[in-house]
C-alpha cells in the first residue's frame, strides 16, 4: 500500500511531465489569442485603408512584423495593453483630423485633444514632461522615508504613460508627413529629433522589462536619468533649432534599409546606456561607504567635465542657446555631485550586486546582438547607395569602435568570468565612447553621415 506522500510526489512528476510536453501554443489562454485576432484584424484594415500607398518593402515589413508584435505581447504580457492603447489612441487623432473624408492638417491647432494632447508635437512634449516626473517619483522613492515602493510604483506608471505618447507623437507624426505631400512623408527615424524620442521611448521599455523580471524599482532612479538628459537635449533642438518641423528625406535616407537599420542601432545604444547606468549604480553600492570616496574620484571627474563641457559646445557648433546648455550641464553636475554626496543612503535601496551585475550583462548582450544587426543592416544599405560596404567614414569607423569594445566586454565577461568593478567601469567607460559615435561624429566630424549634423 503506498503511502499518501508517495502518491503525490508522483502526481508532482506526472504534473511536471506533461508541463514540459505541453506544446507552446496549448499554453495560450483566451486573452494571448484575442491579442492577436486584433493585431490580425489592425493590419487587414491597414492594408485595405492604406495598401496602395505602401511599396512592396513597407508591405513586407508589415507582414513581418505582425507575427513579431503578436510573440513580443505573447512574451511579455504588459506590451499588448501598450500596443492596443497606442493604436486606439493614434486612430482616435487621425480620426480628429479628418473633415468630410479628408485630412485637414490645420485642425492641430484648433481641435482641442489634439492641439494639447495628440498631434504629434504634442504628446511627443507630453512624453518629455513625463519622463522628467518618472525620474522625481523614481528618486523621491529613493530618499522617501515612508512608502518609498508607491513612490517607486508612480514613478514606473509614469514612464509607461511616456512611453504610451511617445509611441502616439510617433505614429502620428508618420501620418502627418504623408498628409503633406506625398514626398514629405516618412517612417519618424531619420534625423536627431525623430531618433531621439526612439532612443527615449526604447531605453525606457526596456529598464520597465527588467523592472518586471528582476522585481525592483530601485534601478529606476539611474536609468530614468539617461532618458531625462536625453529629454533635455530634445527639449533644445526642438526649441532652438525648431527640428520638429517634418522635413522630406534627402536622397541618401530614400532608401528602405533604413527602416530598419536605425531602429535595430538604437536597441543597442538604449541597453548599452542602460547597462552604463546600472554599473553608475553598481559603484554607488560598493563604494558605499565614508572612506570609499577616493575611489570615486574618477566619478567626481566626470563631473567637473560635465561642468567644462559647454565651453566646448560654444567653440564648437552649438554656440545657439549657450546659456540653456550652461544650466543644463550645471544641473548635471550638481546631480552626480549629489548621487555621490548620498550614496550611503542610496546603496542602502539598491538591489543585490548579483542582480546589478546580471543587469548589466544581459542589457550588452541585447544590446550588441541588435548593433550587429545593425552594422550588418548599414553594410548593405552603403553597398546600396554608394557601391561599397564599407568606406572607413568617421560614422562607420566609430561604429566599429563601439561594436569592438562591447565584443571584448562580452568575451571577457564568458571566456574570463569578468565581473564586479572593473566591468562595472567598462559598461560606464562604453557609454562615452557610444556617445560621441552617436552624437560626437556629428558634431565634430564630417563624412558621408553628414547629413546627421547638428
Amino acid at each position: 500500500m503506498s503511502s499518501p506522500m508517495l502518491n503525490a510526489t508522483t502526481q508532482a512528476h506526472v504534473g511536471q511531465t506533461i508541463t514540459l510536453h505541453e506544446g507552446y501554443f496549448s499554453r495560450r489562454n483566451v486573452t494571448d489569442w484575442a491579442f492577436a485576432l486584433v493585431m490580425l484584424a489592425a493590419t487587414a484594415l491597414v492594408f485595405m485603408r492604406y495598401g496602395a500607398s505602401m511599396d512592396f518593402y513597407e508591405q513586407s515589413i508589415l507582414l513581418g512584423a505582425v507575427p513579431a508584435l503578436i510573440w513580443v505581447g505573447w512574451f511579455w504580457r504588459p506590451l499588448r495593453l501598450l500596443m492596443v492603447g497606442v493604436g486606439v489612441l493614434a486612430l482616435l487623432a487621425l480620426w480628429l483630423y479628418q473633415v468630410d473624408g479628408k485630412a485637414d492638417l490645420a485642425r492641430a491647432d484648433t481641435v482641442f485633444l489634439l492641439k494639447y494632447f495628440l498631434s504629434s508635437q504634442s504628446a511627443i512634449l507630453w512624453m518629455s514632461v513625463l519622463f522628467f516626473m518618472s525620474t522625481f517619483f523614481y528618486w523621491a522613492g529613493v530618499f522617501s522615508s515612508g512608502n518609498a515602493s508607491g513612490m517607486e510604483l508612480l514613478g514606473s506608471r509614469v514612464a509607461w504613460a511616456a512611453v504610451v505618447l511617445a509611441l502616439v507623437g510617433t505614429l502620428v507624426r508618420w501620418y502627418e508627413g504623408h498628409q503633406m505631400g506625398p514626398d514629405i512623408g516618412h517612417i519618424p527615424v531619420s534625423n536627431l529629433y525623430e531618433v531621439f524620442v526612439l532612443f527615449c521611448w526604447l531605453t525606457a521599455l526596456f529598464y520597465l522589462y527588467y523592472e518586471e523580471v528582476y522585481a525592483t524599482r530601485a534601478l529606476g532612479a539611474f536609468v530614468m536619468l539617461v532618458v531625462s538628459a536625453a529629454v533635455g537635449f530634445l527639449i533644445w533642438y526642438t526649441v532652438v533649432r525648431e527640428a520638429h518641423q517634418i522635413q522630406p528625406l534627402i536622397p541618401a535616407l530614400q532608401s528602405w534599409w533604413m527602416k530598419i537599420h536605425v531602429p535595430a542601432n538604437f536597441v543597442g545604444y538604449g541597453t548599452f546606456a542602460i547597462a552604463a547606468m546600472v554599473a553608475f549604480a553598481y559603484l554607488i553600492k560598493l563604494h558605499a561607504g565614508p572612506m570609499h570616496w577616493v575611489k570615486l574620484l574618477p566619478l567626481w571627474a566626470l563631473g567637473m567635465v560635465l561642468c567644462f563641457e559647454p565651453m566646448v559646445f560654444r567653440q564648437g557648433k552649438m554656440e545657439s542657446g549657450a546659456s540653456y546648455w550652461f544650466v543644463y550641464f550645471g544641473i548635471s553636475a550638481l546631480v552626480v555631485g549629489g548621487i555621490l554626496g548620498a550614496r550611503q543612503r542610496i546603496a542602502a535601496r539598491l538591489p543585490s550586486f548579483e542582480v546589478l551585475d546580471d543587469v548589466m550583462y544581459k542589457a550588452i548582450a541585447i544590446g550588441f546582438a541588435f548593433f550587429t544587426i545593425a552594422t550588418v543592416l548599414g553594410a548593405l544599405w552603403a553597398a546600396d547607395a554608394w557601391g561599397g560596404y564599407w568606406s572607413w567614414d568617421p560614422k562607420e569607423t566609430w561604429a566599429l569602435i563601439v561594436w569592438l569594445n562591447y565584443a571584448a566586454w562580452l568575451h571577457m565577461r564568458l571566456m574570463k568570468g569578468l565581473r564586479g568593478v572593473v566591468s562595472a567601469w567598462w559598461a560606464l567607460a562604453g557609454l562615452v565612447v557610444t556617445t560621441f559615435a552617436f552624437l560626437g561624429v556629428n558634431m565634430f566630424l564630417s563624412g558621408l553621415h553628414s547629413y546627421g549634423t547638428l
